[in-house]
């Protein structure tokens, strides 16, 4: 069964979006972009809210840009082609591989499981992810943790006040003093 990924860059104090509504500080540097090109190898699908998909509509004609590395284009060729599934209640129309979710994110997340295909499930966005982690959907946390403090904004984590026990499964540091993080949510094996 596909698993359900929750990946983002979060500041030290547990926030993915600063007070101000910005996110300059994960600007990743070249060794982490790749490691971005990595992980996105692993998703066959891409869930977002409204926020994060108007945000990565530049990579849609990225290619395009003459001032493009290639490290860049890499990520561009993968991101482009992805399925995406967006969820939202402004928009009436996405563009290149994206559509609109058909029903609620448990409904979504259970089709895309039953159907056939590689690759995890990611969920990018703080909100959506939220209701996901709100729902007990999320199997691992792909954390980059930047050496920031913002002082408050949008969480990481969802603040629903229920334990969710988790299983170390890798970490990595880098020279500009990320650290990712992946976790595995440990669920209790059934009785029977």
């Amino acid at each position: 069964m596909r698993k359900v990924t929750y990946s983002m860059g979060v500041s030290l104090d547990g926030y993915v979006v600063g007070p101000d509504g910005s996110f300059d500080w994960t600007e990743p540097d070249e060794e982490l972009f790749r490691f971005s090109i990595e992980e996105i190898q692993q998703i066959g699908v891409h869930l977002m809210g409204r926020r994060l998909y108007e945000t990565m509509l530049y990579w849609e004609t990225a290619d395009q840009d003459p001032a493009l590395d290639d490290a860049m284009r890499v990520w561009a060729a993968l991101w482009n082609p992805l399925p995406k599934v967006v969820f939202s209640t402004s928009l009436s129309t996405v563009r290149g591989s994206a559509r609109l979710a058909n029903g609620g994110l448990a409904e979504e997340i259970e089709r895309l499981r039953a159907e056939p295909g590689e690759g995890d499930i990611a969920i990018g966005g703080a909100t959506l992810a939220a209701q996901a982690a709100d729902a007990d959907l999320i199997d691992e946390y792909w954390i980059r943790v930047f050496p920031v403090l913002v002082g408050g904004g949008l969480p990481f984590f969802s603040r629903n006040e229920r334990r969710v026990d988790l299983e170390l499964m890798e970490t990595r540091t880098f020279p500009s003093g990320v650290v990712h993080l992946r976790h595995r949510v440990v669920r209790p094996t059934p009785r029977g």
